[in-house]
């Protein structure tokens, strides 16, 4: 049971490592010069100076969400089922009266993966339909170009659909970030967490990272120098940079085996996994390696397993659980909204998450003050159970992603996969061990 059911929880892996609303009857926040202004406690702060009690988007009928992703195009794979997710959870809560008696209201523009497109979409929704929070992020490209506006604005974001390290923040304050609620893994986390792994659970005395040489890379260096640091061992831990898509690794993995590692952290995306764990078997490799959740695919195990099998153990992380009573709800509303089947599909079930954590934050939120500072508040209360995965912690500023993670196994007994190896904790209990 677990085998089909695991599968499917992996399937997250990948989720995303790429990857008109009727604002009329809100506030107008112009100013008799026509620039933008914003609402601070009350009173008129001049030209986009953040102001995070600001009002727009709520209506006593309504409140107005958005995002872009790419609903056309070679991504619109991932970006339909996302978005058909995240209707899935608002026709639910509407279909139960709203919250605080208000509809929610999704607003989309398709930014085909596309930054420019991005940035442009998000002064939309900004400036023209004066939306209340963005809400499932989408993709680490778009992510990236969309971010400075984001902080400046104040605007509340909540989910990134992309594991870029910019959205990690270990005490975010206003302007630096406060409005923004990454839940899926953040790379930077991932390196903590596996440096954690790496010394409380597999006893390594010396670790090794072969990490790409791109974004990704560079935020796993930083997550796993942070951990090594706090741990006292940064000593005893090597990096070894490899091309991003690089088809031949084999002086990299020399250079990583001649470090003679108890554990190697394999800091890289799906591209160049392949590589990385192939030339590790060549070159006669039998320390495990870990890796990130976005490589526990079962297309990756199908072209690794039978290159490895019987030489080293490749792990995994992983964020998801299913929850049969979570599943029960998905699926029904998710056939709702869509004609198409998603009752499986992983990318929906991401949206499904996304707008879940939205209407946690917004039913904690003061039905007679619902703004941007009060939104925040609330998200920040208390954990937010994650449906299908662990609860995250926005508390003082915390803005990390998922902090508990479990890890998968790399396992072909009936057929190149993955299976549970340990249950989901965080840094804090791994290192107990």
């Amino acid at each position: 049971m677990f085998k089909k059911l695991g599968l499917l929880a992996t399937a997250f892996a990948f989720t995303f490592t790429l990857v008109g609303c009727g604002a009329d009857d809100t506030a107008d926040t112009t100013d008799e010069n026509g620039n933008d202004d914003v609402v601070e406690n009350g009173d008129v702060v001049e030209n986009g100076d953040v102001a995070y009690a600001h009002v727009q988007g709520v209506t006593d009928t309504h409140i107005y969400v958005a995002n872009s992703a790419a609903a056309s195009g070679p991504l619109a794979g991932v970006g339909v089922p996302f978005l058909a997710g995240m209707d899935a959870y608002f026709a639910m809560v509407n279909e139960d009266g709203g919250i605080h008696g208000r509809q929610i209201e999704r607003v989309h523009i398709d930014d085909e993966f596309d930054p420019a497109q991005a940035i442009s979409a998000l002064e939309t929704f900004l400036h023209d339909d004066q939306v209340f929070a963005l809400v499932g992020h989408f993709g680490s490209t778009p992510i990236g170009a969309t971010w400075p506006e984001i902080v400046r604005s104040g605007i509340p974001a909540v989910y990134f659909a992309g594991g870029i390290g910019v959205v990690y923040n270990e005490n975010a304050t206003h302007g630096d970030g406060r409005n923004s609620f990454p839940v899926q893994p953040v790379f930077p986390m991932e390196g903590r967490i596996f440096t954690a792994w790496a010394y409380g659970h597999f006893d390594a005395e010396t670790i090794v990272v072969i990490h790409t040489d791109d974004d990704a890379g560079e935020d796993f260096i930083a997550g796993v120098t942070q951990e090594a640091q706090e741990l006292g061992i940064y000593e005893n831990v090597h990096f070894v940079q490899v091309t991003t898509g690089a088809v031949d690794t084999t002086a990299a993995i020399a250079e990583a085996l001649g470090h003679s590692p108890d554990v190697i952290i394999a800091g890289s995306i799906q591209g160049t996994i392949r590589q990385i764990a192939g030339e590790l078997a060549a070159q006669n490799n039998t320390a495990p390696v870990l890796t990130s959740y976005v490589n526990a695919d079962v297309s990756v195990a199908t072209d690794i397993y039978p290159n490895i099998s019987g030489q080293f153990d490749l792990f995994a992380s992983s964020w998801v659980n299913m929850d049969p009573e979570a599943m029960e709800d998905y699926q029904y509303w998710v056939a709702q909204v869509s004609s198409e089947d998603f009752s499986l599909n992983s990318f929906a079930m991401t949206g499904w998450i996304a707008a879940h954590f939205f209407a946690e934050g917004l039913r904690r939120t003061p039905a007679d003050n619902i703004n941007w500072e009060t939104f925040i508040d609330a998200m920040e209360e208390a954990p937010i159970q994650n449906p299908f995965g662990p609860a995250v912690d926005f508390a003082n500023g915390l803005r990390v992603g998922t902090q508990d993670l479990a890890l998968v196994q790399m396992d072909g007994e009936e057929e190149a996969g993955w299976a549970p190896y340990l249950d989901f904790m965080n840094m804090e209990a791994i290192l107990a061990e």
